[in-house]
């Protein structure tokens, strides 16, 4: 399994979708809603549907055998 880091840089979140997108894992916004509502995408070792769900620090978000650390 691949592992990325990812700083939020002072903002306090990050939607879902948009995170998969930064960190190239999804090519486009619609892309990442896409494999998000299908319940591809595990926070926290829970699957997570919510589109625009503010990811925070300290959360681990699993999807397509990667695991990102929320810093």
């Amino acid at each position: 399994m691949n592992s990325i880091s990812f700083s939020l840089n002072g903002n306090e979140n990050i939607a879902l979708c948009d995170l998969l997108k930064l960190v190239s894992l999804c090519n486009s916004g619609g892309q990442a809603k896409m494999m998000i509502a299908d319940g591809q995408v595990l926070r926290n070792g829970v699957v997570e549907t919510r589109k625009t769900a503010k990811i925070r620090a300290g959360e681990k978000i699993e999807f397509n055998q990667t695991v990102i650390s929320i810093l």
